[in-house]
């Protein structure tokens, strides 16, 4: 061990060691950043400021916005500026924060379509109880519970990462820092952390898959049994996009994490971590305001009403 030499700072890897392919990768990274948070921030102006919108589907929607805007701007900004700049350094209190910020956007973002699946299934299938089901008080409680349980997730799966010695090499093969990227870096025995890695996310995402699963068969069991093709066709515009946003990021975030330490690193784990990091956040407000009418209506008023305002 005396001749190892102790890990201070990190090298990200790029998606490109050519020039113009850096300056390009970096336009792109900036531009999916300025649309991914120009759209979760027009969902939370438009949800806030018109009241037709303060129910219970989109206070969690807003919540997935603003978890959606935060977790887009750990990772993108610093990967676009590395590639435009061509720098690849990152401090390991960078590298810290960046892990316990991604850990924690990771689990809340899965919380909450976790509860956005049980808003939906209590909507369609309990619709004389849902005002009681899923009160003000309710709704707040299970939000709050989201974050704590969060920081806690965060917090030990950071502290639990960075309590090993990284000696082997200072080069992380993906362009954000990751758990599973770190441990192979690591100098020790990174069993144990592999072996909570893969409990606790088959815990926590096989449990929030599970439970959103047995949401959807009970809410298509009941949209089936509506007489109006017109109430099933809403039923199913407003569960389908949430399915395909549940299953981009939960098969990609398994495969990243899910996989063992001991394979070697590749550009399918960088393009893997694009699905899970990227896509979700810049995808959600596509899919649930040009899918959503009242979103639209929404939107157009307050363009509307600011355009009258300036004249």
């Amino acid at each position: 061990m005396s001749n190892f030499t102790i890990v201070s700072e990190f090298l990200l890897m790029g998606f490109s060691d050519i020039r113009e392919l850096q300056i390009i990768y970096s336009l792109l990274f900036l531009l999916i950043f300025l649309a991914t948070l120009l759209g979760n921030l027009l969902i939370v102006i438009v949800t806030t400021i018109d009241r037709r919108l303060h129910t219970p589907m989109y206070f969690f929607l807003r919540n997935l916005s603003i978890v959606d805007a935060c977790y887009i701007a750990v990772t993108l900004p610093k990967a676009s500026a590395n590639s435009l700049l061509n720098s690849r350094v990152i401090s390991k209190g960078e590298c810290v924060a960046q892990i316990f910020l991604v850990v924690f956007f990771v689990y809340v973002e899965l919380t909450c379509l976790t509860i956005m699946a049980r808003d939906r299934y209590v909507a369609i299938c309990h619709p004389l109880h849902y005002t009681v089901i899923m009160s003000p008080q309710v709704c707040m409680q299970m939000t709050l519970t989201c974050f704590f349980t969060g920081l806690l997730y965060a917090g030990f799966h950071t502290g639990y990462t960075f309590r090993l010695p990284f000696c082997q090499s200072n080069v992380i093969h993906q362009f954000f820092c990751d758990i599973p990227s770190l441990l192979k870096l690591s100098c020790s025995e990174t069993f144990s952390n592999e072996i909570i890695i893969v409990v606790s996310g088959l815990g926590v995402g096989g449990g929030c898959f599970a439970f959103i699963t047995a949401s959807y068969v009970r809410i298509f069991s009941t949209v089936l049994k509506f007489p109006v093709k017109e109430e099933q066709r809403k039923a199913f515009s407003t569960c389908i996009p949430h399915i395909i946003v549940v299953l981009v990021f939960l098969i990609s975030g398994f495969c990243v994490y899910l996989r063992p330490s001991s394979v070697s690193a590749s550009i399918e784990d960088m393009i893997l971590s694009v699905f899970y990091s990227i896509i979700p956040p810049f995808l959600n407000p596509i899919i649930y305001s040009l899918r959503n009418k009242q979103i639209k209506e929404a939107v157009k008023a307050v363009v509307k009403k600011n355009i009258l305002s300036r004249r």
